[in-house]
């Protein structure tokens, strides 16, 4: 017998293998799945912090930055000392009658104790390295002593004599090269004390000279 019209719009039987595919589905599924996700993350989060236990956070900004090398200290003072030395040396002259032949010339650095030059005096130092002056113009001498000076510096050699001469052969200029040597080795930062050598080690002709350390 024929079905009726419309029957075979009617309910159908269900087929178990064959999906039906509806919004409402879709979402509610979507949703639920977002759900899940969300409450395993809240667990894993929860483990973790009971694993490691309590933790500080760090302040914004303060985090440190890796460490950077610092370059070599540069001697600036040192450099503009010299730089003003040798400009003072330069622009005042050298007075012949400051220092007379056979004048003893000794200078001791502020701020130092005065045993210092009286051992200095007695030859309590070793000298370990010498310049002589002689046959030289004020000049070509002045460069001479900066140099030796330095490069004793940097080898260590704190104690040094430098050979000025009694300027015998100066007639009326005096002792030049003495009062130079006199002059620049007060204005010098790195010089403690001088004083003339003693009578083995030159007399007033050389000046024993203690330098200060690098």
């Amino acid at each position: 017998m024929p079905l009726p019209a419309g029957a075979a719009n009617g309910p159908q039987p269900f087929d178990a293998g064959r999906v039906v595919s509806s919004p409402h589905c879709a979402c509610s599924r979507r949703s639920a799945s977002l759900h899940g996700v969300s409450a395993n993350d809240d667990d894993d989060a929860s483990l973790f912090r009971d694993a490691i236990g309590r933790v500080r956070p760090l302040a914004r900004g303060r985090d440190a930055l890796p460490a950077r090398p610092r370059p070599a200290p540069e001697p600036e003072q040192s450099r503009l000392d010299e730089a003003r030395v040798q400009g003072e040396l330069l622009t005042h002259a050298i007075d012949p009658g400051a220092i007379e032949l056979g004048d003893e010339i000794s200078y001791l650095k502020q701020g130092q104790p005065s045993r210092l030059l009286q051992k200095l005096r007695r030859g309590q130092f070793s000298v370990r390295a010498e310049i002589d002056l002689h046959e030289m113009s004020v000049p070509v001498a002045r460069e001479a002593v900066r140099q030796f000076i330095d490069d004793c510096r940097h080898h260590d050699e704190l104690c040094v004599r430098i050979v000025h001469g009694k300027g015998l052969r100066s007639k009326a200029q005096g002792p030049v090269l003495k009062q130079m040597t006199d002059t620049l080795l007060r204005r010098r930062a790195d010089v403690l004390a001088f004083t003339s050598a003693r009578p083995a080690q030159g007399g007033t002709g050389a000046v024993i000279v203690l330098l200060r350390r690098e």
